[in-house]
């Protein structure tokens, strides 16, 4: 747009002989279903939209600045701000970032508690998303079936951290203390409670036909779409690119273990949804896998009190919940990077939001965007 248009301003334009009515209507910031902070400028044809501009930054913090100004241990608290949904994933690809630009090699122990960790994370990460992407369509019972299963995950994280949300428990070099005698046992009795849930799900949603014709068919993005803006994780999958960083770039010990990387081809809501639904299997399996494997031993390598890797630079990935998070370090030998960068995944997907939305309904916005499994803290930084 070349200058602000006000809200409800109706445009009458002739396109190919047809009249079009253009209307500018606001979807946010307030909107409870942007999840979070985020206004989308819709572009509307009565009830189709043509055009959607996401406005961003409500919730920015400056999280690369700050990193630049504290020693690398201090980020780490920092980053559990970024995805607070999935904060265990957020230490894990910092915390691989500096160790990969040291050299610095971990425990065995310690690598087996972070993949239980970060997979549980996972779990609850989807959970968390399947029950508000259900309510978002008026699916009231998947939403409290999540959260249940989502407390009993957060329970064992307590256990183990002494904290539900913001976890600060990894550290470069290993982990600060090992699981509590109980963890081990409790997180099997939650696998064999969860495994079961999973036909429940089905049967709420994925068998409903009311929620497939919602979602089949809608919010398309081809593959070429997908590539081109650079999208990762369920949302690149969903395209039928079967592309995971466990399984392609393998990093920590995950090419120890079996699983499968659930990939769809309808480039849909419905295939998004697919994805994280068989992702919650998968990561079972891996959790079941690390509790069998799981070797004694220390937690934390030898390491000095101050923080100081070596003159260089590193661009380190892993795979969150969301896709590729990714931290790129510049290292001037000095207690705190030089500089600190964070390639944000849901950031990225949501950039391909307009792509998608192009064509839809104005019902099929929230849909379209719960899909697409952002976090605000993340996109804006």
């Amino acid at each position: 747009m070349d200058r602000p248009i006000p809200i409800g301003t109706t445009v009458v334009m002739e396109r190919t002989g047809e009249t079009m009515e253009e209307m500018y209507v606001n979807m946010g910031p307030q909107h409870p279903s942007t999840h979070g902070v985020l206004r989308l400028m819709l572009k509307l044809d009565g009830e189709y939209i043509i055009d959607c501009i996401p406005y961003i930054g409500y919730l920015h913090r400056c999280h690369e600045k700050i990193g630049e100004n504290r020693n690398y241990t201090q980020i780490i608290p920092y980053t559990d701000r970024l995805d607070y949904l999935a904060s265990m994933s957020m230490n894990f690809g910092y915390v691989l970032a500096v160790e990969r630009l040291m050299g610095q090699k971990i425990p065995e122990r310690a690598e087996y508690m972070r993949v239980i960790l970060a997979e549980l994370q996972r779990i609850a990460s989807h959970l968390i998303w399947l029950g508000t992407f259900g309510l978002d369509l008026g699916n009231f019972t998947i939403f409290m079936y999540c959260f249940r299963e989502r407390e009993m995950i957060l329970d064992l994280f307590e256990s183990v951290t002494g904290q539900r949300l913001n976890y600060s428990f990894y550290r470069i070099g290993g982990m600060p203390m090992d699981f509590p005698e109980t963890f081990l046992t409790d997180c099997q009795v939650f696998l064999t409670w969860f495994k079961p849930r999973l036909p429940e799900y089905d049967a709420i949603m994925t068998d409903n036909i009311l929620f497939q014709k919602r979602v089949q068919g809608v919010g398309i993005s081809p593959p070429q779409v997908a590539v081109d803006y650079g999208l990762s994780g369920p949302m690149l999958r969903a395209c039928g690119i079967k592309w995971d960083l466990r399984r392609n770039d393998p990093y920590s010990i995950y090419d120890r273990f079996e699983f499968d990387i659930p990939v769809f081809d309808t480039c849909d809501v419905w295939a998004r949804y697919m994805v994280r639904r068989k992702e919650m299997e998968e990561s079972v399996k891996i959790v079941e896998q690390a509790l069998a494997q799981l070797p004694p031993g220390e937690v934390m390598a030898k390491m000095p009190k101050t923080i100081k890797p070596p003159a260089g630079q590193i661009y380190s990935r892993a795979e969150s919940p969301r896709g590729e998070i990714g931290f790129y370090i510049i290292s001037d030998g000095s207690p705190k990077p030089y500089r600190y960068k964070v390639r944000s995944p849901a950031y990225v997907n949501l950039s391909a939001l307009p792509e998608m939305l192009k064509g839809c309904l104005v019902a099929d916005c929230v849909a379209v965007l719960g899909s697409v499994d952002i976090v605000l803290g993340e996109v804006d930084r």
